[in-house]
């Protein structure tokens, strides 16, 4: 039955590929051509179905991994079981999805976060990375800010790209919540340079450290 039931999964799947979203979504890492709000529709269509998460997660397709993110049930997941799906979600969306809306929610995310922090691998320590974030906007208490600083401003200008992006995005929101180390975070940012010319929409904020920075804190302040 279960089979049975991924087979048609599947195949609803790739009724939605849309060769011209395929083509943006390729151009950032990310092989599959299903719009995301028709695959958040289609999730919402089955609900949470754990059993059904797990087959399609094994199948390795991209869409059935994100269909699996958002029909799975984040507190259900052991810990090794975690770990080894950060190590196969190799696109960024899937492993972008997968931090925030599972492992963020799962009982075991403190531990792979300091698992994960210094792994060799770019793509687990960013994920390490991205939960010490959620940790430094939500519950700073007793984590090492400055020692964080000493690595961001070591390591981040020569890390890999995904690596480097949550770097980044730590050493803002340190700056952006704590007033204590903040001029620290901007000065790290201005000397660093990393992102200073990323391209940004109008209307959007600079990932650039130091204005991203400024710019969170005046909409803190204009509150």
């Amino acid at each position: 039955m279960a089979e049975v039931m991924v087979a048609e999964v599947m195949a609803e799947l790739a009724g939605l590929e849309d060769p011209k979203a395929r083509e943006v979504n390729e151009r950032h890492g990310d092989d599959h051509g299903v719009n995301l709000s028709k695959l958040r529709a289609l999730a919402k269509r089955l609900k949470t179905q754990q059993e059904l998460a797990g087959r399609l997660w094994e199948t390795g397709d991209t869409a059935a991994r994100l269909l699996a993110i958002l029909i799975c049930r984040p507190k259900a997941f052991e810990r090794d079981e975690l770990d080894v799906m950060v190590r196969e979600a190799r696109t960024p969306k899937v492993h972008d999805w997968l931090v925030n809306y599972v492992v963020k929610k799962n009982p075991h995310s403190e531990e792979l976060r300091l698992a994960w922090f210094a792994d060799p691998d770019p793509a687990v320590a960013s994920a390490g990375w991205a939960l010490t974030t959620e940790r430094v906007a939500k519950k700073p208490e007793g984590l090492d800010l400055e020692g964080l600083l000493d690595v961001i401003e070591a390591e981040m200008k020569d890390a890999p790209d995904r690596l480097q992006w949550a770097m980044n995005h730590c050493l803002a929101q340190i700056g952006i919540e704590r007033a204590e180390h903040r001029a620290r975070a901007i000065d790290i940012g201005d000397r660093l340079e990393v992102l200073k010319d990323y391209p940004t929409s109008p209307g959007c904020t600079s990932p650039f450290a130091p204005i991203w920075i400024n710019e969170m804190v005046r909409r803190q302040h204009d509150k």
